[in-house]
């Protein structure tokens, strides 16, 4: 366990794994080596039990996170190095302490199962006592960029239709801020239903929020006119969304505390933009690269010369040396894409691929010009230029 393994690996998935398919294998292998699993087995086995418990949950909580997935995909461990280092050096109370909303969802609330397996003892036992905090919803955004804004970053704002606290209660759900509260007959003030149901590991049971008091466990007497209670109403609010420079299409950033407000003044949810660039005219991008598809005219090809090449700060010249071949590349260094928030060494590079126009069509003085040039021995290509221009068509390949 000394070494950090793939996390696809860990679960066991494939790296195209659907969300139900990484939940499905996370909770098989949190059933195999939970500590209350173990058994008489000896203090090494259970030792090893254990560093597989919380190497599991590592990688699930960087694979079920849309956004975490993203950044470890492309960026592999450097990516989610500061959301999920630490598991192995954390007790097992601190892991459901802290990431008990993982367990919550895959085992239904605070679930302890019949004869002597499950979440109690010193494993979080205590966790179905504690009233849960309510949460807004998640909203999405798509934003269109150009390569430009992505190469700069930029700041974008939107108008967004969401829940927001209400403006008469201010969120508390309450009419004039009295805030009367009856106890909830259906939890009896606890603020969670309990149910048993037989299952392959015996008699389980399950405790869930109450449906009714949605975990408060009391409920307002004198509810608010305009929010209902909910301390929450449909409005609309303008969301300033900053996105860093080096983002490539098809990524989600994450903006916290931005999405829907959540009922009575609990923890709003958050905002994934997804990132969509617009095609450049000018330029393909490869990672942090960008490729320039240059076409020299024949005179400029054959004599050399200079040229001008754009790059994303205006145009600079670029000099072509005689005899330049069709295929051959050129680099400017450091004037391609930055690495996005850090991730990464540095800018990428233009990289320019040379092409050589033919014209189509001639007039009688230049075929007959070209007709003289046919006789020269300097416009027949030797062995080694013919192999180098098949070299480089045939690396595209490899």
């Amino acid at each position: 366990m000394d070494q950090k393994r793939d996390y696809y690996e860990v679960l066991g998935v494939a790296k195209n794994a659907t969300e139900q398919e990484i939940k499905a294998a996370y909770k098989k292998m949190a059933i195999k080596y939970h500590p209350d699993r173990q058994g008489d087995k000896s203090e090494a086995e259970k030792k090893e039990a254990e560093a597989k418990f919380k190497e599991a949950a590592e990688a699930y909580d960087v694979l079920h996170d849309p956004q975490k997935r993203q950044r470890y995909d492309q960026f592999g461990f450097a990516g989610v190095s500061g959301a999920s280092g630490g598991y192995q050096n954390m007790s097992m109370d601190d892991i459901f302490s802290q990431f008990g909303d993982i367990f919550s969802d895959l085992f239904g609330g605070g679930a302890s199962f019949g004869g002597g397996f499950g979440f109690g003892g010193g494993f979080g036992g205590s966790r179905g006592q504690r009233k849960p905090q309510h949460r807004g919803g998640d909203l999405r955004l798509k934003v269109r960029l150009t390569l430009k804004e992505c190469a700069t970053g930029v700041t974008k704002k939107f108008k967004v239709r969401k829940k927001v606290t209400c403006n008469h209660c201010h969120g508390s759900g309450t009419e004039n801020g009295s805030g009367d509260t009856v106890t909830c007959n259906t939890c009896h003030g606890t603020g969670y239903v309990l149910r048993s149901q037989r299952s392959v590991f015996g008699m389980m049971q399950t405790q869930s929020v109450c449906p009714d008091c949605q975990g408060e466990g009391s409920i307002i007497k004198n509810k608010c006119h305009l929010c209902g209670g909910t301390g929450v109403m449909t409005g609309d609010e303008v969301v300033e969304v900053k996105i860093p420079a080096g983002v490539q299409d098809g990524m989600v950033l994450n903006v916290s505390g931005k999405g829907d407000a959540a009922i009575r003044n609990g923890v709003p949810g958050d905002i994934q933009v997804f990132i969509e660039v617009e095609q450049d005219k000018d330029f393909i991008r490869q990672g942090n690269d960008l490729i320039y598809n240059l076409l020299l005219d024949l005179p400029t090809a054959v004599l050399g010369g200079s040229v001008e090449v754009p790059t994303l700060d205006g145009k600079v010249k670029l000099k072509i040396d005689p005899g330049t071949q069709p295929g051959k590349v050129l680099r400017l260094r450091g004037k391609g894409m930055p690495a996005v928030q850090g991730y990464g060494y540095g800018k990428g590079d233009i990289i320019v691929n040379i092409a050589v126009y033919i014209p189509e069509t001639l007039s009688r003085d230049e075929r007959e010009a070209f007709e003289k040039m046919k006789q020269s021995d300097h416009f027949s290509p030797d062995q080694s230029v013919k192999s180098k221009i098949f070299n480089r068509f045939k690396q595209m390949f490899d």
